[in-house]
Formats: C-alpha cells, structure tokens, sequence
C-alpha cells in the first residue's frame, strides 16, 4: 500500500475500535432483525461499513464510499444499508440507544443529522445496488455448442535395432562338498545335558530333607510338655502377673541350660547392639529391679494372700457374664419385636397410598374438566381478537400517508441543520489542527534540550528519602559485617553444646552397657540353679512318668488293633 492507503486503513481500524460500543449497538440489531441468516464471521465488514457511513462519509465522499460498497458483496451491502438509512431506525430507537453513551446534543448534531442529511443520496444508491442485483438475477446463460475434437493419439516410437548376441558366460570353478561335521551335534550340547540331569538329581536328593527342621527332638518335645503342663498348674493358682513371671523365669532357666550344653563361651558371644536396644534393654532391667523391691517392701508390711480375691473375682466375673447373656437375650427379643412392628407398619403405608392414590385421580379428573372449559373459552376469545384485527387492517393505508408527510418534514429540518453543523464542525477541526501544531512544536523544543545522563553517587551519605532507619551504604556494610561475625561466635557455642551432650550420652550408654552385664550374669546364675534343683526333684518322677506314658502307648496300640479286626469283620 502506498502513505495515504496505509494512513486510510490504519485510521479505519483505530476508529472501529475507538467507537465500538455505538457500532455494536446497529450490527448486533441488524443480526436481530434482517440479518438472521447472516453468518457471524462477517460481522466486521458491518462494523467497518457502519464506521465509514457514520464517521468518515463527509472526508471520503460518496463517490468513494459507493465504490468501496460495490467492491463487496451486492446483496450484503443492500440489506445492511437498508436497515442501517432507514428514517424511522435513526429517529426513534438508534437515537435513544446512542445516548446511552453520549450525550443527547451530541448524538443528535454530529451523528443523526450527517446521517439523515446523506439519506437521500444513499437511497440511490441503494436503488443502483437493486438493478444491478435484478439485472444480475434476470440474465439467463446460454449453453454452449459442443464441438467435437480429434482424438490426441500417442505417435508410435521406431523399433529398435537389436543388440549383436552376447559372449558365452564364464564356467565357475567346482566347488568343494560339505563336512560331515556340520550335520552332527556339538560335543558342548552333551556336556551341558550331562550337568543338567546331575543337578535334577542333586535337587530331588535336598528335597527329601528340606522340612527336617520342623521335626522335633525328643528332648525338646518333653521340654515342652513340661512348660505346657505348667502354664495349666500355674493359670489355676496365681494371677496373671505372676504367670507371666513364671513363664519368663522358666524360658530363662531352659535358654540357660541350652548355653551350658553348647561348647563356646557365653562370654565370647558376639552380641551386636545399637543405642535404642541398650536404652530399651536398660530400662527393662530398671523396671523390674523396682518391682522386685516393691514386692519386697510389700511382704515386710506384712501383706496376705491373694487367693480370696481372686476367687470373688471370679465370681464377679461369672455374675457380669450372666448379665451380659441375659441383656444379648432381651435385645434379640427386641429386635425380633422391632421387626414385626416394622411389617405392621409397611402395610399400614400400603393402605395409605392406595387411598392417597384414589384421591388423586379423582383430584386428576377435576381438573381435565376445568381444562377443557378454559381452553374453550380461550378458543373464544382468539376468535374475537382476529375480528378485531381483520378491522385494524382497513385503516393502515391512511397511517401510512400521514408518516409518509411527516418523513418529509423530518427531512427538510435535518437538511437545515446539517449546513450548520457541517461548517461549525470544518471551524473546529481548524482550530484543533493549529492547537495540534503548536503542541508539538513544544515537544520537539523540550527534545532537543541535552540532559545530565551522570549521577555521581557518595556510599558514606544517606538517600534522603526521610524513613527511619536509614542508613549509608558503609554503615550497611559494617553492620552486616557485625551480625556475620554474631552468627558465627553463636555457631561455636552451639558445636560445643551438641559435643558435651554426645559425650554424656556415650557415657550413659557404657553404665547401662554395664548394668545390663550385671543383670544377665545375675539371672544366669538364678537359672542355673533353679535347674540343678529341679533336675534332683524330677529325678525320681521320671521313671514313674515313663511308665504311665508306655501303659498309654499299650492301651493305645490295643485299640487300634481291635479297631483294624472290626473294620476285617465287616
């Protein structure tokens, strides 16, 4: 584009969007109205088309404006020229729209009346538009004649001449036969099939004895029936803390007993613990060192047996259990009562609904009746209201003469007051234009005046901005030098503090390292010799305990032979 194109269309743009509220107003009524079956991708060519008759139909003329309209589309610019020129649009409701975002004067001088003032002019232009567009539609093609054509046949290629016979081909040497090693398996193949099988048999050899640690020694198996055999005695005589107690005193005694059997010192057993293990252990020891005590101090008070009480908690216990039973009892019979009340009441329900049902269709059939009496009452009415507007229609010719005298008024008034309003208006785009001109001779003066581009900055003074605390850029300096120096003396302190207390849980731990030593050689000596006497006491129960198990076994062998000889017999 050359400079008053380019200058043409950037004006144009700036102008749709400067008054974009007002040309919003006409594109989006004419979408309303005439332009239903428009599509909305142009509706910028509306708005560009409604800004060039609105703002700049004086400055570029008709003769351009009538040449951009008829570059475009002929039926577009028809329709929206219609409904945009129309009298009655621009007088009544394009009017009041406008003066929703300027003032009434305003729109009235410099927008309605210009517009109204072009009207007449337009008009013919919009009847131009109409021939073209009934001259367009009325030209009837004609067809063409066909007119045969030769056919485009490919011209055939001379043959050519053939090539002379070529030379005998070259006889390849004999080639060699194939090894018979070729067609026989490796020696590899063997080996690894060889291993293979070994390996299937060395697995099924360890399968035989893989569950031969869940077997239990004869040994161990009394020693187990010993210990089960006193939890029993124990459970019926003493509390539960007290079981317990004897239960961890006898797996000690047992666990003792094994370390003695095993060749290697308990001394040299390398025991690996770490800081929670020493303290958890610690305090285990710490706790039951008291509870011995307690106990102790307990029994020089002269402290009784607990026998009586645990027989009436016993029976406390008894009676709370009966009472539970007894109230499981009554909220089975509840539930059971719950239930049937339940049932009674979804059939009372039922009946309720059916009779709310009845109800409403008999609601239901009331009110199709009052229906059908309204909708013939309004079938009445309709008629009457037709009748009255058959008569309406007989008088419109006579309002359409007296509009057409009062357009006419309208039109030489706006002619008047155009004239005016074009040559105030040429006055002030004069005087806009020198004030314009003297601006920016003012500018140009202020740019060409140098300025002071260096500033020379002191770091010892302040800004001067008048806030508290301020300070010089040294001053800064030196005081974050200070706290620098503050942060790493409290650094110091607090690597020392974190020493001693390392240094004072490592000598907590070696005194609880040493206690715990103390307490296991003391229990292993307790063990040891609880063993010892019950292995004097038990040495003449064995025998007779030995009898009674093989009299069993004979009882026992007895009636499975019986068993075997009845299931013979039947």
């Amino acid at each position: 584009l050359n400079v008053t194109e380019e200058k043409f269309v950037l004006d144009t743009v700036a102008g749709c969007t400067e008054y974009k509220s007002i040309l919003d107003v006409v594109v989006n009524a004419f979408y309303v109205q005439d332009g239903r079956y428009c599509p909305i991708s142009e509706r910028h060519l509306y708005i560009v088309i409604c800004y060039l008759a609105t703002f700049q139909l004086e400055e570029i003329g008709l003769q351009h404006f009538s040449r951009i309209v008829k570059s475009l589309d002929t039926t577009k610019m028809l329709q929206f020229l219609r409904f945009f020129f129309n009298d009655l649009y621009l007088n009544t409701w394009i009017k009041d729209e406008w003066s929703h975002f300027y003032d009434s004067v305003y729109v009235k001088e410099n927008l309605i009346d210009p517009l109204l003032r072009w009207q007449p002019k337009v008009q013919q232009l919009i009847e131009k538009l109409t021939d073209k567009l009934s001259n367009r539609t009325t030209t009837v093609k004609t067809s063409r004649v066909t007119q045969p054509k030769e056919f485009n046949l490919t011209v055939p290629k001379p043959r050519a001449i053939p090539p002379p016979s070529p030379a005998p081909l070259p006889l390849l040497p004999k080639r060699q036969p194939v090894p018979p090693s070729i067609y026989k398996p490796p020696k590899e193949r063997k080996q690894l099939e060889e291993i293979k099988t070994k390996n299937i048999q060395k697995a099924k050899v360890t399968n035989t004895n893989q569950f031969r640690c869940a077997t239990i020694k004869p040994e161990k198996r009394e020693f187990l029936y010993r210990i089960i055999s006193a939890m029993l005695v124990l459970c019926s005589q003493i509390s539960c803390e007290q079981y317990l107690e004897a239960v961890w005193e006898s797996v000690l005694t047992q666990y003792f007993e094994e370390l003695t059997k095993q060749p290697q010192d308990i001394d040299n057993i390398p025991i690996k613990l770490n800081t929670a293990a020493i303290l958890r252990e610690g305090a285990l020891y710490q706790r039951k060192l008291e509870e011995e005590l307690k106990r102790v101090e307990n029994l020089q008070q002269g402290a009784g047996d607990p026998s009586e009480f645990l027989e009436w908690q016993k029976q406390m216990r008894g009676k709370d259990l009966e009472e539970q039973l007894a109230e499981i009892e009554c909220r089975r019979l509840q539930g059971k009562l719950s239930y049937e009340e339940a049932v009674l009441a979804h059939q009372n329900v039922i009946q309720e609904n059916k009779k709310r049902a009845d109800l409403l269709r008999e609601e239901k059939a009331e009110l199709m009746h009052l229906y059908a009496e309204k909708r013939l009452q309004e079938q009445k009415e309709i008629k009457e209201l037709v009748e009255q507007v058959m008569e309406g229609h007989k008088n419109v010719k006579q309002a359409k003469a007296k509009i057409q005298e009062y357009k006419q008024q309208i039109v030489q008034q706006v002619c008047e007051e155009s004239e005016e309003l074009l040559r105030q208006a040429l006055e002030e785009k004069k005087e806009k234009n020198r004030k314009r001109y003297e601006l920016i001779q003012q500018i140009r003066a202020l740019e060409s005046t140098p300025s002071i581009r260096h500033k020379f900055v002191d770091l010892t003074e302040t800004g001067g901005h008048g806030l508290f605390g301020e300070m010089s850029i040294v001053e800064l300096r030196e005081r974050l030098a200070l706290l620098k120096e503050a942060q790493k003396a409290a650094e110091e302190e607090k690597r020392d503090q974190i020493i001693h207390e390392k240094q004072a849980k490592e000598q907590l731990i070696l005194d609880k390292l040493d206690q715990i030593s103390q307490f296991r050689a003391e229990l292993g000596r307790a063990a040891a010799l609880k063993q010892e006497e019950k292995k004097k006491s038990q040495s003449g129960e064995k025998p007779m305990k030995d009898e009674r198990i093989l009299n069993l076994q004979k009882k026992i062998v007895e009636k499975t032979m019986e068993r075997k000889k009845q299931a013979g017999l039947l």
